[in-house]
């Protein structure tokens, strides 16, 4: 029985922390509250560069939601961190978020190349707060277009809150914010009293 359990994580998601494990194969969880936290905005600041419009104009990605979440999970398991060190994600955190995926309160946003899997990423839901964990691609720029759809998606919802952890340069293109955790915690209270249409 996984420690992480579902009561637990949103306990942590409704007071600004997440866990991550040290590796693929670690026995331990440890929990995280950056100090600067990253938060893409849901209204005009979030910026599509030109040649991803470009690109998107022209590709066959079809995009769905919460078709292959376990699938998603592992393999942004498989998938290293941008800095060259190994995934974050272990055999707790992907059984873990699959059971908070079968309460509805975790969702993968997935691109598909007729029928295989190419991109995709998942996050956490509660109230009017998405909780963004990781993504992968194995195609030209299937996460980024998932990204993509998931702002839309949060947006056609009421979402308030799209929290990416940490800030990096996939992100910046975006036009992804870097907030003290004084201001987060205001955001994250407001948007865990809001409603949204679904989650």
């Amino acid at each position: 029985m996984t420690t992480l359990t579902s009561e637990l994580l949103l306990a942590a998601y409704a007071k600004g922390f997440f866990p991550m494990a040290r590796a693929r194969d670690a026995k331990t969880i440890e929990w995280f509250f950056p100090e600067e936290r990253g938060v893409m905005p849901l209204d005009a600041r979030f910026h599509v560069p030109s040649s991803l419009k470009k690109f998107m104009k022209k590709c066959h990605y079809e995009v769905r939601f919460d078709t292959a979440f376990v699938q998603v999970v592992k393999a942004c398991a498989d998938t290293p961190r941008g800095d060259g060190a190994g995934t974050w994600i272990n055999d707790e955190i992907i059984e873990a978020y699959h059971a908070l995926h079968q309460l509805g309160h975790a969702h993968s946003v997935e691109c598909w190349e007729g029928e295989a899997l190419v991109g995709g990423l998942y996050g956490v839901s509660i109230g009017a707060a998405f909780f963004g964990e990781s993504m992968f691609s194995t195609r030209t720029n299937a996460s980024k277009v998932a990204l993509i759809a998931l702002v839309e998606h949060l947006r056609s919802q009421g979402y308030v809150l799209l929290d990416t952890q940490y800030v990096n340069e996939h992100l910046l293109q975006f036009g992804v914010l870097e907030v003290p955790h004084e201001e987060y915690l205001k955001m994250l209270e407001a948007a865990l009293d809001s409603v949204v249409s679904h989650q």
